[in-house]
This record gives structure tokens, C-alpha cells and sequence, in this order.
């Protein structure tokens, strides 16, 4: 018998995972607002309105396709667990509207520090409200976070409600959807169907003349913000099945470094030595947040490894 040789290997599992989280979060940091920053003659509300219509059709498809109905209804589940994507969904709300706010009105470089301190709040939020314990670094980190932040409300005199609105919408989003524990693109299908109501008689009043309004480029764009949402979401998801929680942890901040490369070298906003005392705090306490959480992560393998 002639043996045939094996196939050439294919790409490992973590490989693709790894590949599909990067491309999540390179989405989120440099197309999503470029995309958004080319609907600039539109409102943000509208384009909030239009995300939410085009998320509804292009999610409830594929759900509907693969999944079917019964799979919504079971995920939802009770009235009290769609009493909390009643929740998140005023939360996903304020997050995109502020968002794509400061996007299309040159606060770029205030949005990526938002999900700069996005982490540290997150912490913040677990001891808060899951009884979660504080490492020393941990507290250092928040600390320093804490200083950057002040630094810059006392040199501007005002404080930056684009960033924290940001940072605690998003951080509060992930704890109440913590507690849900629904799939997460069902639960953004919920999410999304929830608001439609709202959405479709916004657009209605706004009334229409051609396509939404618009000219048909600016049409297309908006009938495209529903994959701009799910695509990144479903390329998340693969990655998070996957990587660690360090990895993720460390591939969250591609997204915010976009945001603040873009805002600066190519939309031209202000980055000033205030900005760069209050980044600098925040690269450093998330240097000893990152440097924590690695420890721990290799601690507690360790810890398992030892004990099999």
C-alpha cells in the first residue's frame, strides 16, 4: 500500500480565535469610527435609530435561521430576566448615542479614554456589587486611574462626562449582563427589539424624501450600521470561546489606541499637555493592572496544576 502523506495542519483553534478577537476590537477602535465619523451630516439619534432597525433585521435572520424562535424565547427565559435586558438596554442605549455623539462632533480622543479607564471600572464595579477582592495592585491601579482623571478636571475646570458616560454605561452593561447570563447575541437581539419601537417612530417622524432622507450613499451607509454592530460582536464571541482572560484583558485596549490614533493623527483633534498627564496616569495603571492580573492568572494555574 502507498501511504499518502497527511495534510498540510490546519490553523490551531487559538490561532483563529486569537485572529477573530484582534479583528473584533481593530473594528471597534479604527472602522466603526471612521464609518460612523463619514455620517457626519446626520444626527446622532438618527444614526442610533438606523443601527437599531438594520441590527433588528440582520441578527433576528441569522437567530431566526439557526437557532429559531424557541431558542429567543428560552433564553429570555422570565419576566424578571427581561426586566434586565430592559436594563441593559437603556444602558446600550446611552452608550452608543454618546458614542457616535462624540465621534461625528471631533471627541474622539475623549471617547478612547473612556474605554481607557473602562477596565478599572469594571473592577471597581465587581467589588461593589459581586463582593469581588481588591488585589494591592489592583488598588494601585484605580488609584493612578483615579489621579489622571483628576488631573483633568482640575486643569480643564469641567469634568470629561464624554469618557465617564462611556466607561460607566459600558461597565454597568457588562455587570447587568453579568447577572443575566443570557447569549450575548440574543440578548443584543433583545436588546435591540426592545428599542424598535422607539426607533422606527423616530424615523417616522423625522419623515423621509428619497432613501431615510438621505442621499443614497449616506442611505447605504446607514442600512450598513447593522453589520458594523453584530460582525465585531460575533467575531468577539469566537475569540472569547477561546483565549484566556488575560489575553482578552490585553487585546482590549487595541480598541481605544485606535480610537485615540485616529482622533489625533488623522481628525486633527487637540491633544494637549493636560491630555497627555491624564493618559500617561492611565497607561500606567493599566501597565499595573495588566502586570496584576497576570500574576494572579499564573498563580492560580499554578495553584491548579500543583493540586491534579
Amino acid at each position: 500500500m502507498v501511504q499518502t502523506p497527511p495534510p498540510a495542519k490546519a490553523p490551531t483553534s487559538t490561532t483563529a480565535a486569537f485572529v477573530a478577537a484582534l479583528s473584533s476590537y481593530l473594528i471597534w477602535g479604527l472602522v466603526n469610527p471612521v464609518f460612523f465619523k463619514s455620517l457626519g451630516n446626520v444626527g446622532a439619534v438618527e444614526i442610533v435609530a438606523h443601527r437599531v432597525v438594520w441590527t433588528v433585521v440582520l441578527v433576528g435572520i441569522g437567530v431566526l435561521a439557526t437557532r429559531g424562535p424557541a431558542a429567543v424565547v428560552a433564553a429570555v427565559g422570565n419576566w424578571r430576566r427581561l426586566g434586565i435586558l430592559v436594563v441593559t438596554t437603556l444602558l446600550v442605549t446611552i452608550n452608543w448615542t454618546v458614542f457616535i455623539w462624540a465621534v461625528v462632533n471631533s471627541r474622539l480622543v475623549e471617547a478612547s479614554l473612556g474605554y481607557f479607564i473602562n477596565p478599572l471600572v469594571n473592577v471597581l464595579l465587581g467589588v461593589l456589587f459581586l463582593n469581588e477582592r481588591l488585589s494591592r495592585g489592583r488598588m494601585l491601579a484605580v488609584a493612578i486611574a483615579a489621579a489622571g482623571v483628576g488631573s483633568l478636571v482640575v486643569s480643564y475646570g469641567a469634568v470629561p462626562w464624554v469618557a465617564l458616560s462611556l466607561a460607566l454605561s459600558f461597565g454597568f452593561y457588562a455587570l447587568v449582563r453579568k447577572k443575566a447570563a443570557i447569549d450575548p447575541v440574543i440578548g443584543l437581539l433583545v436588546e435591540t427589539a426592545l428599542l424598535l419601537p422607539a426607533a422606527l417612530g423616530y424615523l417616522l417622524w423625522l419623515g423621509s424624501d428619497g432613501a431615510f432622507g438621505h442621499g443614497w450613499g449616506e442611505s447605504t451607509l446607514l442600512v450598513l450600521a447593522g453589520p458594523m454592530t453584530a460582525v465585531p460582536l460575533v467575531l468577539f464571541m469566537i475569540g472569547a470561546s477561546r483565549l484566556t482572560m488575560t489575553t482578552l484583558g490585553l487585546l482590549q485596549y487595541v480598541g481605544p489606541t485606535g480610537q485615540l490614533l485616529l482622533g489625533v493623527l488623522v481628525y486633527g483633534e487637540a491633544f494637549t499637555r493636560s491630555h497627555a498627564i491624564t493618559f500617561a496616569c492611565i497607561w500606567v495603571a493599566l501597565a499595573v493592572f495588566t502586570a496584576d492580573a497576570v500574576h494572579s492568572h499564573r498563580a492560580t494555574t499554578r495553584a491548579a496544576a500543583a493540586a491534579q
